[in-house]
C-alpha cells in the first residue's frame, strides 16, 4: 500500500522530527536482516512497520464513505471495543504462559532495562 499517488514516492518523520521525502528507483522488496539484531534494534525495528502499515492503512480508505457504510449506529464501535478487550485478556493470557515457561526452564529469556 503507498500512501502517496507516485507508488515509488512517499515520506517519513525521522525520531528527531525532520521529514523526509522518499523515492524508491525500482520495485524492490527488502528487510533488514534480524538475526543478529538487538532487543533495542528489533524493537525500532517493529516500531518502524507498525508505523509504516497504520500510515498505509490509514490514507487507503475515504473517511466519508466509511462512516456512511457504518451508519449512526454504535454497532461497530460496540464490537472493535468487545474485540479490543478480548485481544488484551488473550495478551495477558499469553503473557502469563510465557512467564510460565520461562520460569519452568522451558523457554529461555533475556531481560534489558533499556526496553
Amino acid at each position: 500500500m503507498q500512501s502517496s499517488s507516485d507508488i515509488f514516492l512517499g515520506w517519513a518523520r525521522g525520531r528527531r522530527g525532520y521529514d523526509f521525502y522518499v523515492r524508491q528507483l525500482r520495485d524492490m522488496k527488502f528487510s533488514v536482516p534480524l538475526d543478529e539484531a538487538t532487543p533495542v534494534q528489533l524493537n525500532r525495528y517493529a516500531e518502524m512497520c507498525g508505523w509504516s502499515l497504520a500510515r498505509a492503512h490509514a490514507k487507503s480508505g475515504d473517511a466519508a464513505t466509511i462512516s456512511g457504510y457504518l451508519g449512526k449506529a454504535d454497532v461497530f464501535d460496540g464490537a472493535i471495543g468487545e474485540f479490543a478487550l478480548a485481544y488484551a485478556d488473550q495478551t495477558e493470557r499469553d503473557h502469563a504462559a510465557l512467564v510460565a515457561a520461562v520460569k519452568a526452564g522451558r523457554v529461555d529469556a533475556l531481560v534489558e532495562d533499556n526496553l
